[in-house]
């Protein structure tokens, strides 16, 4: 086998880690130049940058690794390419060779005499004549893969002694012990510190006592020095945004600059209009570590009034519930719609990083949305927020209506509008009658009609068929919009706004370091330069979590709420309990979401006084219809169906002892009663089982969703998913073998009748399906006790959507 037959069949080698190094590889040897072995192996190219970070953090030998030449071709070429060929070489060197500029060392001729260069390759004084280098090839036939070439990975000299780090003797207390420059992270703190306005000489006395706290500097970032702070913050304050006089020519010269955080771009075109998205490696992070597996949210709408070009903010929520921004993208207002350019471009980075990362829900907050290119592309159900229909309508109520009780009944009128459409009993009707009998409230009907009335259609429409998110939710996007609205709209030019290269600039600079700031575990040290665009505690569910029920008084459709800081003093909440509840303090005069409004709701539905969410109803919604709608497996259709029962029950147990009432049923009932139902799925069952041929899928099925139109491949989750499903214990098996012999006699009762067990806050139960069809499909559905949380809510739906767009249940519907 030839060399490059050999070097083209070695396996691609993708870490599962944001950074790794030469020890996460496994090494090939194969035959080199001039009979020598090389030392190589192949890695995605959009990770070379991951493997010089990963290898610069050896903790053996803390360094960093300097681009020492580079070489590029075009990737068009009017000749033949050969197997061989090159489209990029890099060599990277350790910066702490190769010159050597200790006494005696050999320095390059040429080194002396050669021009200023923008990027210098490490200071003359730290270099030692390290001979640690590797080399990356991108090669023409693979422009994907990079080839790895490390012959060179020892950090020693040309003696082949240690020249820098712990090994080396002669660096005992110089800074050759640690790496060349202080890390990402600390520079990217001092860069946050500096744009939120903090002195350069505050955030020098904070590190020396951190340094001086334990013990001595012992790596790098502690030798940090006044000099270098101050030289970032002049770098800082002498940074423009406009780069050119005409608006396009400088934002073109921005992205340039900033290739790092930029994951999509399209300029204006003859078919296309502009598109950028921005992440910076802070954003991607926050995006993996809070996004796998939970909930990514949409805001989708910042800015249209007063931007040239609003702002798409994609969100994820952190351990305490609060949103973070991980993309902006910026687009004209005429194409919000148009996710479908960019979003593929957004998962595939973070597939790049972490090729596991899978999404457990989207929330939208537009019903206009393209919710088949999210489907699609991150393989997830999609969700819809209420938050910006409820936050515009309570503001302009606060605002257009003056009487206070007229205002009170709207409220409580379109509240209830809502909550009709999303059960299933109402329509657009419902707002036509609210608009007749409010006709004398001329501010807020007219604004109604005029923004409101042509979208209610697309509202109405969504609402019946899609999830919704809980009020946890919209309470963290709508902080976030507010907090964005005073990081970013503070200018005393409002002119300034109508310029794109301004609007990126901030964003990344002053927004992003907010941001960074809401996370940092040390922002208290710098408390006394604290202003209204630091974010400060919780958000207002968990503020409202913390107000004890003692404190709720409920008086018909009025509530009272003990103020936390003046216990003297209340805050009186009408229609609580409703979607739309009215608060008389200052965040909910604003239209916002008030702690005191989501307390009150709580109390309401805990004491039985309020019917439950519709994030929760909804949830009960997809419960059912994973016993109504079984798999076509027999066996598997008995647990599934065993196991859906229990957990049914025992949320009917939880109902009944918190509101001290009998649990409420008529949530699980489907188009037919369970006694009609039950002789039919058992004949079903038996004549599937004696025919070998399929169970038809309902008629109502969604056969225009995209997943029904193309058959997804078995992924690395589906093989989880059906290794879960063999996994069953024996008393489960039990328990569906007795509820199969139950669904066998016409009289059987209920089905919370027939399995009854002790619940307890921490039950979670598992309702495995299996769905057979040409290509024996496997799924596994795995449900969770609900909960006001979102994770729960997306995992259930996430399972029900993808066992009612099976390609399979299209075909059987078919039939």
């Amino acid at each position: 086998m030839t060399r490059w037959d050999e070097i083209l069949t070695l396996p691609v080698q993708n870490p599962t880690i944001l950074e790794f190094s030469a020890a996460d590889i496994t090494w090939s040897m194969v035959e080199g130049w001039k009979d020598s072995m090389d030392r190589l192996a192949l890695i995605p190219f959009s990770r070379v940058g991951d493997f010089v970070r990963g290898e610069s953090n050896n903790k053996a030998c803390p360094t960093r690794f300097h681009v020492e030449a580079r070489r590029r071709r075009s990737p068009t070429m009017t000749c033949k390419p050969k197997v061989d060929g090159i489209l990029e070489y890099i060599l990277y060197w350790c910066s702490f060779g190769p010159d050597d500029y200790r006494k005696g060392g050999a320095v390059r001729p040429s080194r002396s005499s050669c021009g200023k260069r923008k990027t210098p390759a490490g200071r003359p004084n730290t270099k030692r004549g390290c001979v640690c280098h590797f080399i990356v090839k991108r090669l023409i036939a693979e422009p994907s893969l990079a080839l790895v070439i490390y012959n060179h990975n020892k950090h020693v000299d040309k003696k082949g002694t240690p020249c820098h780090g712990p090994m080396d003797k002669m660096a005992v207390g110089t800074k050759a012990m640690f790496a060349p420059y202080i890390s990402d992270e600390l520079l990217l703190e001092v860069m946050s510190l500096l744009y939120v306005g903090i002195p350069v000489e505050t955030i020098m006395q904070r590190h020396t006592k951190m340094v001086e706290k334990q013990g001595g500097p012992s790596n790098r970032d502690d030798l940090l020095t006044h000099r270098y702070v101050r030289r970032l913050e002049r770098k800082m304050r002498r940074s423009v945004y406009e780069l050119d006089d005409d608006d396009a020519v400088s934002m073109n010269k921005w992205v340039e600059n900033n290739q790092d955080c930029v994951f999509f771009y399209e300029d204006f075109s003859d078919n296309d209009t502009f598109v950028l998205g921005i992440q910076t490696d802070w954003q991607l992070q926050q995006m993996i570590q809070y996004g796998n597996r939970s909930l990514l949210a949409s805001d989708s709408k910042f800015g249209t009034n007063k931007l040239k070009y609003p702002v798409h903010s994609i969100l994820v929520f952190d351990q305490q519930k609060n949103a973070i921004p991980v993309a902006w993208i910026i687009t004209p207002n005429f194409t919000h719609g148009e996710i479908h350019r960019w979003m593929g471009a957004l998962y595939d980075r973070v597939r790049t990083k972490d090729p596991m990362w899978q999404l457990g829900g989207f929330i939208i907050d537009d019903p206009l949305t393209d919710m088949r290119t999210i489907r699609e592309v991150f393989q997830c159900p999609v969700l819809i927020s209420l938050w910006r229909v409820r936050h515009a309508w309570h503001k302009n109520l606060m605002s257009k209506c003056s009487d206070f009780e007229r205002r009170s009944m709207m409220a409580k009128r379109l509240g209830e509008a809502i909550s009709s459409i999303c059960r299933g009993n109402g329509d657009i009707e419902l707002f036509q009658a609210f608009l007749e009998d409010f006709i004398d409230c001329s501010g807020f009907v007219d604004y109604f009609k005029a923004l409101w009335l042509p979208r209610l259609g697309a509202w109405t429409d969504i609402l019946k068929t899609n999830p919704l998110a809980t009020a946890e939710v919209a309470s963290a996007i709508e902080r976030y919009h507010h907090l964005l609205k005073l990081r970013l709209l503070n200018e005393a030019d409002e002119s300034i706004y109508q310029r794109a290269d301004w609007l990126v600039h901030k964003l990344g600079t002053k927004v992003h370091s907010y941001c960074w700031l809401d996370e940092f575990s040390g922002k208290d040290s710098f408390s006394r330069y604290w202003r209204s665009e630091w974010k400060t505690g919780p958000n207002p569910w968990q503020q409202g979590l913390q107000i004890p029920d003692s404190d709720i008084v409920i008086e018909g459709n009025c509530a009272r709420v003990v103020c936390q800081k003046h216990k003297e003093k209340s805050h009186a909440i009408l229609n609580p309990g409703s979607e739309l509840a009215l608060c008389d303090c200052s965040w909910s005069r604003k239209g916002n979401l008030c702690k005191h409004a989501m307390k009150s709701a709580k109390v309401c539905r805990d004491r039985g006084l309020a019917p439950p969410s519709l994030a929760l109803l909804r949830y009960y919604q997809a419960l059912a219809n994973v016993v109504h709608c079984p798999p076509s497996d027999s066996v598997i259709c008995d647990h599934a169906i065993a196991v859906a029962v229990s957990v049914r029950t025992q949320l009917d147990a939880l109902l009944s002892a918190t509101n001290g009432s009998s649990p409420d049923t008529s949530l699980f009932k489907g188009p037919q009663s369970t006694s009609d139902n039950e002789p039919r799925e058992l004949d079903v069952r038996e004549a599937h089982i004696e025919n070998g041929s399929e169970v038809p899928a309902d008629e109502d099925s969604d056969e225009d969703s995209p997943a029904c139109k193309k058959r997804k491949p078995r992924g690395p989750s589906d093989e989880d998913e059906i290794a879960t499903a063999t996994q069953v214990s024996e008393a489960e098996s039990s328990q569906a073998t007795s509820i199969r012999e139950l669904d066998r006699s016409q009289d059987s009762p209920a089905p919370q009748e027939r399995v009854r067990r002790e619940t307890s806050d921490g039950y979670e139960g598992t309702a495995v399906m299996e769905i057979s069809d040409d290509e024996e499909e496997t799924a596994a559905v795995q449900i969770t006790q609900p909960s006001e949380s979102e994770n729960s809510q997306a995992t259930c739906v996430q399972e029900v959507d993808r066992n009612q767009d099976s390609p399979a249940r299209q075909e059987r519907g078919g039939r």
